[in-house]
């Protein structure tokens, strides 16, 4: 049994509790995390890596965090989005360059950031950080709670003020503190990895929908690709992932050129595919006592639009700037996590709205519904005020959004 007591305890080292860590360096607070993965050596992933599409929030984000700088090559800009649904008319171009920006966010390799933030780990000073370790019980003390570690042959117990849940969709977190959560299978099954065209993207990005759901192109021209090598997804009904995920590279080139259309050109070449079954899992509250949610332990959204990690920075940063401001030195006070709900609901409503929304909306093969969705494409696209607020909501600027995430945001996208 440890006696010492960390303000703050975060469970799991994925993505947003890594970044999570990162924003606390620095704020005087005693900071554990706990990650079930092992140690492991910093990694140059390979071109077919599932690709982040992350906002340019995101991005003032990672930057400020000082994560950034241990990529291996920047993020590929996002200059245009084309969004379009086969099968319907009318479709909408947002340009950054239309709000003054140069990019609405950038692509990175999934792989690479989470490497990017392992290295940022390893130069924090005073991180108390266990890899290969398992949280095994949790349970409230007196002012505290108390989780049960099994970490390697041994079951230590850590106390903390606060203890983050950032252990992902199954969260071991949230089942502890009884916190229940709501699920919706979509039935479908995403296919991601790279493909290579015969047009380069000069910073174009494509959201595709179709019955079966969506299919995206993000530009992945920084650093070793080639300026015609795009991210991919490519969404099939669930029914159907096992077939696909036979297919040797020729067929299943034949089947994102003939879900996608010829706007890239021609498919040449596909890297490896990771599969994906897609399912929303939204908790039925972010915070117990002394406990909070982050990332996809509070909300998995369908990838749709590409909001999940950058919902989840924007958890991570917001706890990070209320913890920041304690005065009486207890950050699990009801008063902190209270705020923080609040903080969050906004952002997080509309933002699940969208993703699902668009989910059940864009899929549904009803043709009057076809009629009001090419309906509500050409609006959109001819409509300059509602082309901004997707704008806004692509670059992540979106309800409170945390100091360091505003690094010269528009007021023209920012939305309320």
């Amino acid at each position: 049994m440890e006696n010492r007591i960390h303000d703050v305890l975060i469970v799991g080292g994925g993505l947003v509790g890594a970044s999570l860590a990162c924003a606390l360096d620095g704020s005087g607070l005693d900071v554990a995390l706990v990650e079930a993965e092992p140690p492991r050596m910093p990694m140059i992933p390979a071109a077919d890596a599932r690709s982040l599409a992350l906002a340019a929030a995101s991005l003032n984000v990672l930057e400020a965090l000082g994560v950034l700088r241990h990529l291996p090559a920047p993020p590929a800009p996002i200059r245009r989005i084309h969004v379009s649904r086969r099968g319907d008319f009318g479709s909408v171009l947002l340009r950054a360059d239309e709000y003054g920006r140069d990019a609405f966010g950038g692509v990175v390799a999934a792989p690479a950031l989470g490497a990017a933030l392992q290295a940022r780990l390893g130069e924090l000073h005073g991180l108390h950080h266990l890899s290969g370790a398992k949280l095994v019980a949790l349970r409230e003390g007196d002012g505290t709670r108390e989780a049960d570690i099994q970490h390697a042959d041994a079951c230590v117990t850590l106390k903390a003020r606060l203890v983050v849940g950032a252990d992902g969709t199954g969260s071991c977190v949230r089942e502890s503190l009884g916190i229940a959560a709501t699920t919706h299978d979509y039935t479908q099954h995403l296919f991601a990895g790279s493909v290579r065209a015969s047009r380069p993207s000069d910073g174009q990005a494509w959201e595709r929908f179709t019955e079966h759901g969506p299919v995206a192109l993000l530009p992945r021209t920084s650093g070793p690709h080639p300026a015609n090598t795009y991210g991919c997804i490519c969404t099939v009904p669930a029914a159907d992932a096992q077939r696909v995920a036979a297919m040797d590279d020729a067929d299943f080139l034949a089947l994102l050129q003939e879900r996608f259309g010829w706007r890239a050109g021609h498919f040449l070449a596909v890297g490896r595919r990771s599969g994906h079954r897609l399912r929303q899992c939204v908790a039925a509250r972010l915070t117990a006592s002394r406990a909070v949610l982050l990332g996809n332990a509070a909300q998995t959204l369908h990838p749709i639009g590409a909001q999940g990690f950058n919902l989840g920075l924007r958890d991570a940063l917001t706890l990070a700037e209320l913890a920041r401001d304690v005065r009486d030195g207890d950050v699990g006070s009801d008063g902190l996590l209270d705020a923080y709900a609040r903080r969050r609901a906004a952002d997080r409503a509309e933002t699940m709205a969208f993703s699902d929304g668009l989910a059940r909306l864009t899929s549904n093969p009803s043709r009057p519904l076809g009629l009001l969705r090419s309906l509500a494409l050409g609006a959109v696209g001819a409509m300059p005020a509602w082309r901004a607020r997707l704008a806004g909501g692509a670059m992540g600027f979106r309800g409170h959004v945390p100091a360091l995430a505003c690094d010269g945001a528009p007021q023209a996208v920012a939305t309320p």
